[in-house]
């Protein structure tokens, strides 16, 4: 980063805890409920999960070559403005800072908040602030100031230092892949006995989409094939939100040691990692709960048998990971899934905000981002970056519009993905004898599948989603106007 931080701190099992850690968040014990609704089917079901698996090692593989090109803190911002220059790179680092990382710290700490709620009921049960309009509701709770304690305990620890952050991502990332590994085996184990691998199994591939009537009712009609591929490249959405932020570790490229060959061999040995136990985690689900279930009216109250009429399609709340831990544990699993997933969101939260501010110190170094972000403290951490980020990320905590920020996320994300792989082709040709450290794999065959599964994506969220996209779009073009006005005339910075 700059020459008084010298010294790299994190070796390739960090950069891995930090890949794996910052994907795995609470979306694997949740949206499998939704998908399953959409689909109706456990070997669709399945294979979405495996192509989400497909798509993310196909990025990863490929981002590979760009981070051993440019091991540099700022990562991907580094590598759109190296291919395509400063105003998309602009573009992705005001999007990113909008909505992708803030937007996902905020969700990530109020989950940790609303889990924290099992334990506290308080904090859930009463309403502090609530407002609601046609266009608008916004819901606060003391979730919402668990979820600001928590930003804000994480941004304190890593501005000490990044060896303080690199402990806590390696002792929450650590303990969420036992724990989840250890769901993963009882619950296939179990499943082999209560017959529900049978159940879910037979007429496997026979689709049915579930939804919600505007009279309360629930409707489910067949999935024909083209229905089903509108389907499946729609609730993808789901299973990519709970495996992004993989590339965070590119934006601490600058601590990382040896990061020509460490980087790309994180990205590719997080990403697999949290693919294999993401679909092994579904095949439990499915082994210790039938898939199709009916809405359970009025209060849910945890028994054996409201959790298996439920099924996955209704578990309470859509708490899938509590309902398979319920048929494992009982009356404990409550408290069980909600000490993993609040383990499993801090040590979210911990590899974002960490890695988040190297990204926004980048941005501030090329001169298009607040001027003190380009600071080091006396530990050669950017203290200013990691306080913008987080003051933004507290502000969303309140916006109550988890969902809409979840969705404008990981849009955004794709976009910019694509954006990135693009230049990947364009360097390789207009920098043929640049020092390529690493190759991408399979290339050019796995970048232009990644660029064909991800462009297929996007139009599709686009055509049969509109208003959930149109409005990430018109954030990234928001961008423009900006960098005219703030950046680009002077080449200031605010």
């Amino acid at each position: 980063m700059e020459e008084k931080n010298t010294k790299k701190s994190l070796g390739l099992m960090d950069a891995t805890f930090l890949v794996a850690g910052s994907m795995i968040g609470s979306g694997i014990f949740i949206v499998s409920a939704e998908m399953s609704r959409d689909l109706g089917s456990s070997g669709w079901l399945l294979f979405t999960w495996l192509i989400t698996g497909v798509i993310t090692l196909f990025g990863a593989l490929s981002y590979g070559e760009l981070a051993a090109m440019f091991p540099k803190a700022g990562g991907q911002f580094v590598y759109i403005r190296e291919a395509w220059g400063k105003l998309p790179s602009f573009l992705y680092g005001w999007t990113t800072f909008a909505v992708i990382q803030t937007g996902v710290i905020a969700a990530v700490g109020v989950a940790f908040g609303k889990f924290a709620g099992v334990f506290f009921p308080v904090l859930v049960d009463q309403t502090i602030f609530e407002y609601t309009s046609e266009y608008a509701s916004v819901k606060i709770n003391g979730a919402n100031f668990v979820g600001v304690g928590t930003i804000l305990i994480l941004t304190i620890i890593n501005v000490r230092g990044i060896n303080y952050g690199k402990i806590i991502q390696a002792i929450f990332t650590s303990s969420k892949l036992i724990a989840l590994a250890v769901l993963i085996v009882a619950g296939i184990v179990v499943g082999f006995s209560s017959g529900f691998f049978d159940e879910n199994f037979h007429n496997m591939w026979e689709a049915t989409s579930t939804k919600k009537q505007a009279d309360g009712s629930w409707l489910t009609t067949d999935l024909a094939s083209v229905g089903l591929m509108i389907v499946l490249s729609t609730t993808i959405i789901n299973s990519l939100f709970s495996s992004d932020a993989w590339n965070n570790v590119t934006f601490i490229a600058g601590d990382i040691r040896n990061p020509e060959k460490n980087l790309p061999r994180s990205l590719f040995l997080g990403t697999f990692i949290v693919t294999i136990l993401y679909i092994l985690a579904n095949v439990a689900y499915l082994g210790l709960l039938p898939l199709h279930g009916t809405p359970f009216e009025g209060d849910f109250v945890y028994t054996k048998e409201a959790v298996q009429s439920t099924g996955i399609q209704f578990a309470s709340s859509d708490r899938v990971g509590t309902s398979a831990a319920y048929m494992l544990f009982g009356n404990v699993a409550n408290l069980l899934m909600a000490i993993l997933i609040m383990i499993s969101t801090f040590g979210c939260n911990n590899g974002l905000i960490m890695a988040g501010s190297r990204l926004f110190y980048a941005m501030s170094k090329d001169g298009l981002f607040f001027k003190k972000a380009s600071k080091l403290n006396s530990v050669g951490v950017p203290a200013w970056a990691m306080w913008i980020q987080s003051i933004w990320a507290i502000a969303l905590c309140f916006s109550g519009s988890y969902g809409i920020l979840i969705k404008f996320a990981t849009f955004g994300s794709m976009v910019f993905y694509i954006v990135t792989i693009l230049g990947l082709f364009k360097l390789r040709r207009t920098m043929p004898d640049a020092h390529r450290p690493y190759k991408a794999f399979g290339y050019p065959v796995i970048p232009f599948l990644y660029l064909v599964f991800a462009v297929v994506i996007c139009v599709s969220l686009t055509l049969f989603t509109f208003w959930d996209t149109f409005g990430s779009i018109l954030l990234i073009l928001a961008g423009i106007p900006i960098y005219y006005l703030a950046f680009k005339p002077k080449n200031k910075v605010v």
